[in-house]
């Protein structure tokens, strides 16, 4: 087992929204609708935010647009809670260029993918977080998703990656929890580890995570929170209440379309547009029909928390 050689002193925990990114009518970034929506989760009792990640069409914003929002979202919060951002480059040259925006924007992390498009190896992709790592002192989350993006981080290349210290957090939506155990195993406590698929997190949660990526949350903080806190308590058959209900609104964050599925989530609550970035189209016909109706029922027969002491 790996030893803890980390230094920097960054604790991540709980629920961090992987926040939607909200456009105008003419397609236009828009800003002030994002933060107001931004709010509505914090205010909710979430304990940090994601901005540009897969949910927040990282690769349909320019890159002067990404740094716009970043530092309007830094200056509204004014170190409330810690602000991450995705890096989804298609080269390791434009995420050294990212971070290094980033970095000035004043976020308080990264979340680092491999490369878009091409697929990288295993010694690719340890060069490329690397190399990304050399641009900033800021703390990095490493995202594994082998599901949507074709390259599969394991245990063995995180253990790998150890010695690097800017490497705090492993992101891991690999869709095997087995995953948690093996990396706890091998590495010990060197990473802190987050949940990053919404339907597999109560069973992540028993396994020993840190903390939860969550796209769900977006339209469904409170509840986000309330499963949390319950697991948090030891109250684990009331926390699988909520699981049971929640489970057919999480599973939309695990299928193609989870950017528009999502985001009608979030118009349906009231948070928010459902609005996206051409090549996605808002959804229509029986796939909206039948993907509204699993909204409007959980919106129906949410539980309250006042059920439950919270």
């Amino acid at each position: 087992m790996i030893e803890s050689t980390n230094k920097l002193k960054t604790r991540w925990a709980g629920v961090f929204p992987a926040a939607t990114t909200q456009f105008k009518p003419d397609g236009s970034l828009d800003i002030e609708s994002t933060l107001k929506h931004l709010d509505v989760m914090v205010d909710a009792g979430i304990h940090g935010l994601v901005m540009l990640g897969t949910v927040g069409e990282n690769c349909s914003l320019e890159s002067s647009e990404k740094i716009d929002l970043l530092r309007a979202t830094v200056e509204h919060f004014n170190g409330r809670i810690p602000i991450l951002t995705g890096v989804a480059e298609y080269t390791t040259a434009q995420a050294c260029r990212c971070v290094e925006a980033a970095n000035e924007a004043g976020v308080d992390g990264l979340m680092v993918l491999p490369t878009m498009v091409y697929k990288t190896d295993e010694r690719e992709t340890i060069v490329h977080f690397r190399e990304v790592a050399k641009t900033t002192d800021l703390p990095i989350m490493i995202y594994n998703n082998p599901v949507s993006y074709g390259v599969d981080i394991k245990p063995e290349t995180f253990a790998e990656l150890a010695d690097e210290p800017r490497f705090t957090t492993i992101k891991e939506s690999s869709e095997d929890s087995r995953r948690i155990t093996d990396l706890r195993n091998l590495c010990g406590d060197r990473y802190q580890l987050f949940a990053g698929v919404d339907d597999l997190v109560l069973e992540s949660l028993v396994l020993g995570i840190d903390g939860w990526v969550s796209g769900l949350v977006n339209a469904f903080p409170v509840e986000n929170r309330l499963i949390w806190d319950l697991v948090e308590a030891n109250r684990y058959k009331e926390a699988l209440e909520i699981y049971r209900w929640y489970t057919p609104l999480l599973h939309l964050d695990t299928l193609p379309k989870l950017i528009q599925y999502i985001k009608l989530a979030v118009a349906e609550c009231g948070y928010g547009s459902e609005l996206t970035r051409a090549p996605r189209l808002q959804i229509e016909g029986e796939e909206r029909e039948r993907i509204l109706a699993i909204i409007r029922n959980g919106i129906e027969t949410r539980p309250n928390p006042a059920d439950y002491g919270m």
